[in-house]
């Protein structure tokens, strides 16, 4: 018999382990097979749905119930985002912060379902994690029972009682906030809030003053509803969205035939519908001089004459007025007088702008995306570069042009996170400038990790950081030489990468001047 060599053994033992492991393979393959024709054959009998998901909240598997109960193809539905095919799905979130969910009552958003008569169901759902304690995927379980049907019945018509409600009590309390709906913890705006909180103990006249969209009425509505007054109207008045020929008649009212086309029996001017309570003359130093003698008389007498009136009427009213304006200016151009400034400006409250208080940008925007996420059942989140680009942004418009732009992006944004793209396009490209500006003056002297990580934090996105500095480069190195080759040799790179990719950031830079061609 052959003697068999140590190499020969390694080989044979070797050979042996590789059809050993081939055979376990495919009893496992075999096993899984078996397992998974049972789960169908399961899926299939139910008299429930089941829709599964991945850790991406990728659909990988429905049963045919469910399906038809959704109105699509199973085919159809596989291999999409779940947001995809039940916009208001939890599971996302489930999967996220890993917590379970028992007969809880959906309600499909209108469209989603074959049977709008039946957009409502119990719902069991649940997250998976693998031997490791990862999370890989989440299940969820539609009961279709008549019994669950029944109880969901029972159980929407409680929701439909409670939402009432809640809408009730959120109606009546809307235009009743509170110092709570000042948001920010910048000390510039703690300070603003112990101020009004310390005006709203009193009853003198306010003036705030501050740029348009620093929420002026919203302190202003605050100072009223925690005030001695708040159980008494808050009327509010924008004096330079009423032509200077009606603001009289508005303020004031009048009397029945007080001039042609006056409504019969007369009208209440907002200083009479708000007796007892607070009027907010908003921008205030948009009103004509005219009107500004006969305010001054009301302030002084508590009394309004009504156009076509003969006897005055007391009022009991407190003062709140705002302005974007500079009235001390306008007191020394002669267009706002000064003994009313006086009257209106007891007690003074300056609004910053967003942009000296960026810190409470983040809280700003978790404010707002907490608002739009309840009230649009979704769980949509703002990504490190987007909220980078906010917190960087001028803000011209203040907290009123973030709240237009989070509302716009949270419309187009067609994922889980809002990204750069789902910005308005001057904000991209603002945010591009800013952030090569910013890169161009530093990367030069940025030498040591720490610094580079600090600056990487900063700029927002190490790929933005990135992209930055190769752009930097390869439009410097041209600056340089004036030549494509030598540039391109300079930088280690072929002609016509160098070529490419100079090209592409000229017309990135041509479009974002506006100067591109269409």
């Amino acid at each position: 018999m052959a003697r068999v060599d140590g190499k020969t053994k390694i080989h044979i033992n070797r050979t042996i382990k590789i059809r050993l492991c081939a055979i376990r393979w495919r009893v496992c393959l075999r096993r899984a097979e078996f397992y998974k024709r049972i789960f169908d054959e399961m899926l299939r009998l139910s008299d429930d749905g089941f829709i599964v998901v991945d850790n991406h909240a990728i659909v990988t598997d429905i049963n045919e119930l469910y399906s038809r109960f959704l109105g699509k193809p199973r085919e159809e539905i596989i291999g999409k985002p779940i947001t995809n095919v039940i916009p208001n799905s939890k599971m996302p979130d489930i999967m996220k912060n890993q917590y379970r969910e028992d007969l809880a009552l959906h309600k499909y958003v209108p469209g989603y379902v074959k049977d709008a008569k039946n957009d409502f169901v119990l719902v069991s759902r649940t997250f998976v994690k693998d031997s490791r304690g990862n999370v890989i995927g989440g299940v969820a379980q539609v009961h279709f029972r008549e019994q669950s049907i029944q109880s969901a019945r029972r159980m929407l018509k409680e929701y439909n009682e409670l939402e009432f409600l809640r809408e009730q009590y959120e109606q009546f309390n809307e235009s009743r906030p509170g110092f709570n709906d000042i948001i920010g913890k910048s000390d510039i705006i703690q300070e603003k809030k112990r101020l009004a909180i310390q005006a709203s103990r009193t009853d003198f006249s306010v003036l705030i003053t501050g740029e348009s969209g620093t929420g002026k009425e919203v302190f202003a509505r605050a100072i009223h509803y925690t005030g001695a007054r708040n159980h008494r109207p808050f009327v509010s008045v924008n004096c330079a969205a009423i032509p200077s020929e009606l603001l009289e008649s508005e303020l004031f009212g009048y009397e029945e035939g007080a001039f042609t086309g006056a409504k019969k029996g007369g009208r209440k001017g907002k200083f009479i519908q708000a007796d007892g309570g607070t009027i907010f003359l908003d921008e205030i130093g948009d009103m004509p001089m005219v009107m500004q003698a006969k305010l001054l008389r009301v302030l002084q007498e508590r009394e309004v004459d009504m156009v076509g009136g003969s006897t005055p009427v007391p009022v009991d009213i407190r003062v709140i007025s705002a302005t974007r304006k500079n009235l001390e200016q306008m007191i020394r151009e002669g267009t706002f007088r000064e003994d009313l400034y006086y009257r209106l400006n007891v007690i003074n409250i300056n609004l910053p702008p967003l942009r000296e208080r960026r810190e409470d940008i983040p809280l700003l925007v978790g404010y707002y995306m907490d608002k739009l996420n309840q009230e649009y059942k979704r769980n949509v989140s703002i990504s490190k570069e987007v909220m980078h680009a906010l917190c960087v942004h001028s803000w011209d418009g203040n907290v009123r042009e973030l709240d237009n732009v989070i509302k716009g992006a949270y419309a187009v944004c067609d994922g889980l996170e809002i990204v750069m793209s789902d910005l308005p396009v001057k904000m991209e490209s603002a945010h591009k400038k800013h952030t090569e500006t910013a890169i161009q003056k530093t990367v030069t002297q940025v030498t040591e990790p720490d610094e580079m990580i600090k600056l990487v934090h900063e700029i927002g996105s190490m790929k933005a950081y990135l992209e930055a500095i190769e752009k930097t480069m390869i439009l410097s190195a041209y600056e340089k030489f004036h030549s494509v080759r030598k540039a391109a040799e300079y930088l280690g790179m072929s002609m016509p990468t160098y070529v490419r990719k100079r090209q592409a950031y000229l017309n990135e830079e041509q479009k974002g001047d506006g100067s591109g061609t269409s």
